[in-house]
């Protein structure tokens, strides 16, 4: 049996080919585009019911199904139709189709959605098959679909044009199910663990809880500026000093104003905890449960393949100190340094670009990302950070100059960022103020002191572990993803025009 060649032997424009048969069925079906159509049957739970049947056995079920044509061989005798659930094969034959169902054959192209009302048989070859007795056109389509066995192998118009690489490519679709399952799993988990879900405010009158450029609108009633927000973490914070809940969470998104890359989109998903009376030690091991958990629910094990990687999300992950794994990686020992000037001496002597005005702990930090970050492929938290980088953290005891703050990494990817939260408020608004002077020095004019969290503060949050998870980072390893834009179903782009 041969493939159906409508598509190209009609014309050389298909487009208007169906715009013509549109005209036609008008004139001949009246409505096709209905409102409604009952089907008794998903495809998925025809294939199911009827599993049992013998070859060349017949049920006396009649069934109603619908979905998209993909293949139609021997003049639209054989079709095979699939909606999201599965494929149908559908069989036309003047034997049990009657002749008004069998006109609607040359009408019907690739990509077209129908629905049919037929018997329930299994072919000798033993497919699942239904003797259409009535054939419906619930969807006429005017552009051709891509070529079915490759799919879109340009990646930007897959990017651009989503809804064909999902209709082509069934690792596409298959992935954007899997990120459905792990964000509902990570919402089970987090409600499993006692946390309450909440939402905080995407347009905020002052952006803050991170470093980013934020995007900036304009409120036309309230006559204010306003910012698309780059964290949830201050009304949060404020959420858990009123009380409603010791444990509180949100996945939401964020947007940042920065660059784009395989693993930046200027929106992104992130999840976003506090844990009153908790430190970065408690929430350590909430991110190995929860990622364990994750893994286990989409592949059945915490051994998850990334490339030619075999990535292990089984807890307890790998913990190191910042300055410990600097000094492994390059012989630097930061700890017995005391001065900005000896820590800009020797990262100079070891070869590394640093600025004249960089802190102690932006040395260190400086050389973590270039020498020891990218050797992080299993799952581990690198711990105790530099205080100079890290203003909403609490001071590590015995040593000022780092703070009780943690980032996860995988794939030498940072996807997680947890701190034991600073709760003294003379000290939140002192290095708030640093921070917003710093601000001002790099020309962000438009970054404000947020008086209302500080307010809060002030009338006192408990202790509190915090963590932020970026999830579309963590849906990438889980996937085994490339890049951030194939976990994004419309991610970022320029017009095509540009």
């Amino acid at each position: 049996m041969t493939e159906q060649k409508t598509e190209t032997a009609l014309s050389s424009d298909p487009t208007e080919v169906r715009r013509q048969k549109l005209d036609q069925l008008r004139k001949t079906v009246g409505d096709v585009y209905p409102a409604h159509f009952h089907r008794t049957l998903t495809n998925a739970e025809f294939a199911e019911k009827y599993a049992g049947l013998e070859p060349d056995q017949e049920s006396e079920d009649i069934v109603t199904v619908a979905g998209r044509v993909y293949s139609s061989r021997n003049s639209g005798m054989f079709m095979d139709i699939h909606d999201a659930s599965g494929k149908i094969q559908i069989f036309s034959h003047k034997d049990t189709t009657p002749e008004e169902a069998r006109a609607l054959l040359p009408m019907i192209d690739l990509g077209d959605i129908i629905g049919v009302k037929g018997q329930v048989r299994r072919t000798k070859r033993g497919e699942l098959t239904i003797n259409a007795h009535e054939i419906t056109m619930l969807t006429k389509t005017l552009l051709p679909m891509p070529e079915k066995y490759h799919g879109l192998s340009d990646i930007e118009l897959r990017y651009r044009k989503r809804h064909l690489d999902i209709l082509t490519n069934e690792d596409s679709k298959l992935r954007f199910l899997q990120r459905s399952k792990i964000i509902s799993g990570l919402r089970r988990f987090m409600e499993s663990e006692g946390f309450l879900e909440v939402e905080t405010p995407m347009l905020q009158t002052v952006y803050g809880g991170a470093t980013a450029d934020p995007f900036k609108t304009f409120h036309n009633t309230l006559k204010m500026d306003m910012y698309l927000r780059i964290a949830p973490e201050l009304f949060l914070k404020r959420t858990l000093v009123s009380g409603l809940a010791d444990k509180v969470f949100e996945v939401n998104r964020n947007f940042r104003n920065e660059g784009v890359s395989t693993r930046h989109n200027p929106e992104f998903t992130m999840m976003e905890c506090y844990w009153a009376y908790a430190d970065y030690e408690d929430v350590m091991g909430l991110v190995e449960r929860l990622f364990e958990t994750l893994a286990v629910s989409i592949h059945g094990t915490p051994e998850v393949t990334f490339g030619d990687k075999q990535i292990s999300f089984k807890g307890p992950f790998k913990r190191v100190p910042m300055p410990d794994a600097v000094k492994e990686a390059t012989g630097i020992d930061f700890l017995s340094m005391k001065t900005d000037e000896e820590a800009r001496t020797a990262a100079k002597a070891a070869g590394f670009a640093v600025e004249k005005d960089w802190t102690w702990g932006e040395c260190l930090a400086f050389i973590f990302e270039e020498k020891v970050e990218g050797t992080l492929i299993q799952p581990s938290h690198v711990t105790h950070f530099p205080k100079d980088i890290s203003p909403f953290a609490k001071e590590v005891p015995g040593e000022p100059r780092l703070v009780e703050r943690f980032e996860t990494y995988c794939n030498a990817w940072e996807v997680g960022n947890a701190f034991s939260e600073l709760n003294d408020p003379e000290e939140q608004r002192k290095r708030m103020v640093e921070q917003l002077e710093q601000a001002h020095s790099r020309g962000e004019k438009d970054k404000q002191l947020d008086d209302e969290f500080l307010d809060a503060i002030d009338q006192g949050m408990p202790p509190a572990g915090g963590l932020g998870i970026g999830v579309d980072r963590l849906i990438m390893l889980l996937t085994n993803a490339p890049s951030i834009r194939d976990v994004i179903l419309f991610p970022a782009r320029r017009n095509k025009a540009d």
